[in-house]
């Protein structure tokens, strides 16, 4: 995730005062209108981020999935972090209302690691964060097991599940280092990382991870068939890694590492993340392509799943004016259209629904334009099917 937007957990957008009469529309939308079922209109699924649901009450949990329900969402990536059994009440929530669920494993939950271990120091400009290298296995299989025997009791049946977040970027593992001082140059390659040995260490742990979700996932009832997607990879550059002190490394050669150390043999697709800027369409559409170069058909390799992309609009007005943003999210859906159709890409989740004051869509107490061609099975100016 972008680090500017888990920095500030400030609530923008919500809409403190909702007549019921809003609610009962939209819920009566819900219930007079079924879900587009993405396979019928589009070559892949087309969702949108909604994470740490678990820190807000039911009634606010039901309030946010219902109005994104009603907005035209069918997808969505949820997370389940702690208080674990307030992030389920998330997930029975969502799947009630007919949303597709791709459920992302947060590896920072402290019950996943051995008493007595810290993690990395932050030094006050991001959040501490533990290593992946001294990940528990036992401690995530009894945790993870737990919660999936609860979602599966509740007969909910889980699209894809993607344990982990980032794992190529300070921000989210810890065997990464945040420098005591920005500015300086940080790693180009895993050759410069401070601490390699650890580094790949984390990798090994983490493919045994991603092994040990797939088991767990395959003794459930409803979601044995789930798809296994890894940690969605960041795509913060040299340069802001070099401006913010952070070491991080390029989303290929981190899946070539994995690659190394097993991880196609407990994946179903490759996780990326996408935040490329306001730039001409065809800028946009070439960058995107580039990133995604590693991502090929299933008889030729692994596809990917872009777990969170999005294109930031700072504006506060109301009504919000989102053309220009709106014709940048048109040009990267484009460039996911056309990587759906060669079958190297199966899904695109937009970040963020209403969470984060440049990247949410829930403006002004509706979805914005921009916000309609995001999540939309397609869009006007599509290629024709």
């Amino acid at each position: 995730m972008l680090l500017s937007k888990l920095v500030s957990r400030r609530k923008y957008g919500r809409v403190r005062a909702r007549t019921a009469l809003s609610c009962a529309l939209a819920i009566l939308c819900i219930l007079v209108q079924a879900p587009v079922v993405a396979s019928e209109t589009s070559p892949g699924r087309i969702g949108i981020n909604r994470v740490n649901l678990a820190w807000l009450s039911r009634d606010d949990q039901k309030r946010v999935l219902t109005e994104m329900a009603a907005g035209g969402v069918t997808h969505v990536r949820l997370s389940l972090s702690r208080p674990v059994n307030k992030s389920i009440e998330a997930v029975e929530i969502a799947d009630r209302l007919g949303l597709r669920i791709l459920l992302e494993i947060q590896l920072g939950n402290e019950d996943y690691y051995p008493e007595g271990i810290r993690p990395r120091s932050g030094f006050g400009r991001i959040w501490d964060v533990y290593r992946l290298s001294d990940l528990d296995l036992g401690r995530f299989r009894a945790g993870l097991r737990a919660a999936l025997q609860a979602i599966d009791d509740k007969g909910i049946r889980l699209d894809a599940v993607e344990p982990g977040n980032e794992i190529n970027y300070s921000a989210y593992n810890g065997d990464l280092l945040v420098y005591r001082k920005t500015g300086g140059r940080t790693p180009r390659s895993v050759a410069e990382i401070a601490d390699r040995d650890g580094f790949e260490r984390g990798l090994d742990i983490y493919v045994k991870a991603v092994g040990i979700a797939r088991e767990e996932l395959r003794s459930t009832v409803h979601s044995r068939g789930a798809a296994v997607v890894s940690a969605g990879l960041s795509d913060v550059g040299v340069g802001e890694a070099d401006r913010r002190g952070m070491e991080r490394l390029d989303p290929g050669e981190v899946i070539s590492l994995l690659r190394e150390k097993g991880m196609d043999d407990v994946v179903d697709a490759y996780g990326i993340h996408i935040y490329p800027g306001r730039k001409r369409d065809a800028a946009l559409m070439r960058d995107v392509t580039a990133l995604l170069g590693f991502c090929q058909p299933q008889d030729t390799g692994k596809p990917c799943w872009v777990t969170e992309w999005g294109i930031a609009n700072p504006a506060r007005s109301c009504p919000i004016d989102d053309r220009e943003r709106e014709g940048a999210i048109r040009a990267v859906r484009s460039a996911f259209d056309q990587l759906m159709e060669e079958k190297r890409l199966e899904a695109a989740f937009y970040y963020d629904w209403d969470t984060q004051p440049a990247y949410s869509v829930w403006r002004c107490g509706a979805l914005s334009p921009a916000g309609v061609a995001a999540i939309a099975p397609t869009f006007a100016g599509a290629s024709a099917r």
